[in-house]
C-alpha cells in the first residue's frame, strides 16, 4: 500500500522541480493533441493514464497480499504458485524500475522481491 500512496503522489501527481526545459516538455506533452483510435488525446493523457493504471494495479496487489497473509496462516500449499508467480512479476518491476526510472522504485520492488521470497520460503508445501 505504501508503494501505491508513493506512486500516485509523486509519480502521477507530483510536480517537476527540475528547471525550465522539463516545464516546457510537460506542457508540450499538454498541448499536443491528437486522434486515437477515435478518440481525441494528448501524451499528457497517456502519461496521467498509464501512471494511474499502475497504481490502481498496486492497490490491487495490497489487497491480495493483504489476504493472501491471512491464508498463510492455514498452511496453504496452494499460495506457492502464486507467490512465485508475484515473486518473478516483482523482479520484472525492479529491473524495468532500474532502467527505465531510479534508484527508489527499483528498492521498493527488491524489497517487495524479498517479503514475497521469505513468504514463498516459509509456505507450507503440498503433502500426500
Amino acid at each position: 500500500m505504501i508503494h501505491c500512496i508513493l506512486h500516485t503522489l509523486g509519480g502521477v501527481f507530483g510536480t517537476p522541480k527540475h528547471g525550465a526545459e522539463e516545464i516546457a516538455v510537460v506542457d508540450a506533452m499538454k498541448s499536443h493533441f491528437f486522434n486515437f483510435m477515435g478518440s481525441l488525446r494528448s501524451y499528457w493523457d497517456f502519461q496521467v493514464g498509464y501512471g494511474l493504471f499502475v497504481t490502481v494495479a498496486l492497490f490491487i496487489h495490497s489487497l491480495l497480499f493483504w489476504y493472501l497473509g491471512s491464508l498463510a496462516k492455514t498452511g496453504s500449499p496452494a499460495l506457492r504458485p502464486i507467490l512465485a508467480l508475484f515473486f518473478v512479476n516483482y523482479i520484472g518491476f525492479a529491473i524495468l524500475a532500474w532502467k527505465y526510472f531510479f534508484l527508489g522504485p527499483a528498492v521498493t520492488e527488491l524489497l517487495i522481491v524479498a517479503c514475497l521470497g521469505l513468504a514463498f520460503a516459509t509456505a507450507a508445501t503440498a503433502t500426500a
